[in-house]
């Protein structure tokens, strides 16, 4: 089974990477050197963390084994490892993007996440 990482980003900045062809990442991404990922079990984490009260924000889910040598696990947020893609984004790799909603407690409703 294919292993699914996950990038959350507003909604503007993937239409615009859906046009060009290819993502390049966030401002941050572009900051740190490398695309951020979550995986299923951080992603909710990463949301509340990085993204609290926005709206309008998408829940791209990727196929980590497509994107070869360029992915690498690299310790992050609470000595976790995180997925971090040290090239651009290929938007072949990307299974769905789905909404990612403020629900009514203000925190973001999100799909079922395939590990």
């Amino acid at each position: 089974m294919t292993q699914l990482i996950y990038k959350i980003a507003p909604r503007a900045l993937w239409q615009a990477a859906e046009a060009k062809g290819v993502f390049d990442g966030a401002p941050i991404d572009h900051a740190d050197g490398c695309i951020h990922f979550s995986t299923a079990a951080q992603a909710v984490e990463t949301a509340a963390k990085h993204f609290a009260g926005q709206n309008d924000l998408l829940l791209i889910a990727v196929e980590a084994d497509r994107l070869g040598d360029a992915l690498k696990y690299e310790v992050s947020r609470g000595g976790d490892l995180f997925p971090h893609l040290h090239a651009s984004l290929p938007l072949a790799t990307v299974l769905w993007v789905k909404p990612l909603p403020l629900g009514n407690d203000g925190k973001h409703a999100f799909p079922e996440l395939q590990a």
